[in-house]
């Protein structure tokens, strides 16, 4: 009995250690995601001057908000959060609507061309018809020129996010499907009322996934969007650091009356990276807990 109290003991010892030493590297990895956001936070609130003379650090040495001042000086860049937004929660929602039903049917081992209609989706992830072909058929045959859809539409499915969808769907016991087709249900109303209700780990994943993807996007309104009032905030950004950039060079030019030395140009940088991150932020914590489990249990079957 002595033996079994000592391996227990000694086990109970090494799983402390083990806890000491999982938590330890936890612990130092948090702080090595955290320091380069605080430090960005820190610069976006420091003087340009200050920053090159200094460098970077924890707390801003010459306190400043003029990078931030600089953003939100002109209305249009409410208007770029409101397209950003709306093109994120939308495009989110359609996304999802259309990858479930897609992913579902996929999902069935019953499905008649099955296997050439997998193919038709992972083969889009290795080709695509260039850049010249698509912009045609967005802005001239489909319509869609000077509008917030062509950010929404274009992208609308992912076949990465399809195929972890289907192979988490893949993972339901096969019984949940059989006893509700027993009890009249059809394929919409299994698909809504049975498989979705206990597939929110996958499902708030790929929402996740979509939300970040829409969040960034700014190439579509590049090619498509020439209204101001359209731009999102990944592209007003973009466009106003590249101002600011083109003003610098300027600057270093002969005859320019106005010394631009003290332009925020790296303090606004930071100050765009932690406006543009900011919802993200926020959201990221109502999907964490389901991230781990969707990600895993949907890479288990092929």
């Amino acid at each position: 009995m002595s033996e079994v109290v000592m391996k227990h003991r000694r086990r109970s010892a090494g799983n402390r250690v083990m806890d000491v030493v999982v938590y330890t590297l936890i612990i130092l990895f948090c702080l090595m995601c955290l320091i380069p956001f605080l430090v960005a936070v820190s610069a976006s609130f420091s003087t340009e001057r200050t920053l090159l003379r200094d460098g970077y650090s924890f707390l801003p040495r010459d306190f400043s908000t003029l990078a931030y001042e600089m953003l939100f000086s002109t209305s249009q860049i409410y208007d770029s959060y409101k397209v950003s937004i709306f093109v994120t929660v939308a495009g989110t929602v359609l996304s999802m609507v259309v990858t479930a039903m897609m992913a579902y049917p996929l999902s069935v081992k019953k499905l008649k061309y099955r296997g050439a209609i997998s193919f038709f989706a992972y083969f889009t992830m290795l080709f695509n018809g260039g850049i010249v072909p698509t912009y045609m058929l967005i802005s001239k045959y489909l319509g869609m020129r000077d509008s917030v859809w062509c950010m929404i539409i274009p992208v609308l499915v992912n076949p990465w996010n399809l195929f972890l969808l289907r192979n988490f769907f893949s993972a339901i016991p096969a019984e949940l499907h059989e006893s509700a087709r027993i009890d009249g249900a059809n394929d919409m109303r299994i698909l809504w009322q049975i498989i979705l209700p206990v597939s929110l780990p996958a499902l708030a994943t790929v929402a996740l996934f979509y939300g970040v993807a829409y969040w960034n996007q700014w190439f579509n309104a590049m090619l498509y969007i020439e209204d101001s009032t359209l731009f999102p905030l990944q592209y007003l950004i973009m466009k106003m650091l590249r101002n600011i950039e083109l003003m610098k060079q300027m600057s270093g030019q002969a005859g320019f009356a106005v010394d631009m030395s003290t332009l925020p140009s790296t303090t606004t940088k930071m100050a765009t990276a932690i406006v543009t991150i900011g919802p993200i932020i926020i959201a990221y914590p109502f999907a964490q807990k389901y991230f781990t489990s969707g990600l895993i249990v949907g890479s288990v079957k092929g």
